[in-house]
């Protein structure tokens, strides 16, 4: 009688530790099929119920937001505002442009465009253009040298020194152009309007009573 009872205990326990078995495995199914879920967001081909969106579709950029210690993942056809679009055969990413003050960028390193007010150079965004750079007409971007509408040469001058036209050997000559249009009418960001060069000439004496004129020494008999 005693044997028989115990059989019965025996068989009663394999069974218990069977169903636990089972619920625990159950316990674990689920848990797996709620951290993978096949109710994914459009365009997205993997996902997680706490990291959202894993893997997105071949043609769309991935994009992960912080949300207190998590990041979630969502996936978009391009990147928004401070970030840039990184594909390779893995999977597209949004990277954030790692530029100050800086609205959309090329590449981690070299700005676009740089939040309003600012003024965009070389890939980095300033406050006003650096030295000897000014902005293009009706953008934000600094260029160089200044857009200035700048007249053709005019021809050389005679060859003088010290305001004589003769008596030397060695002088200077110059030329001029006019400014035809400043940007914002800054005529000091335009380059030169004049040009000297050394110049050499047959020395000769000065002719007696040559008197000055204009800054240049000519006979009286020209006045």
């Amino acid at each position: 009688m005693q044997l028989g009872l115990l059989v019965v205990v025996v068989f009663l326990s394999s069974m218990d530790l069977t169903g636990s078995s089972k619920v625990v495995k159950g316990k674990r199914q689920r848990r797996i099929s709620t951290e993978l879920s096949q109710g994914c967001a459009r365009g997205c081909d993997l996902c997680s119920e706490f990291n959202g969106c894993l893997r997105c579709s071949p043609k769309l950029f991935i994009l992960l937001e912080r949300n207190d210690i998590r990041q979630i993942g969502i996936c978009l056809p391009s990147c928004p505002l401070g970030y840039f679009g990184l594909r390779n055969t893995d999977m597209n990413k949004c990277i954030k442009c790692k530029i100050e003050n800086c609205e959309s960028c090329f590449s981690r390193n070299f700005c676009t465009k740089c939040k309003e007010g600012l003024y965009l150079h070389k890939g980095r965004c300033y406050i006003t253009c650096p030295e000897g750079y000014a902005a293009a007409n009706g953008t934000m971007e600094c260029s160089s040298p200044a857009q200035c509408e700048m007249s053709e040469w005019g021809p050389w001058g005679p060859c003088s020194k010290k305001r004589k036209l003769c008596g030397f050997k060695k002088g200077n000559e110059d030329r001029t152009r006019r400014i035809l249009q400043a940007p914002s009418g800054d005529v000091s960001l335009c380059p030169p309007t004049t040009e000297v060069r050394r110049c050499t000439v047959q020395k000769n004496q000065c002719p007696e009573g040559e008197q000055s004129w204009g800054g240049l020494t000519i006979p009286p008999h020209t006045l």
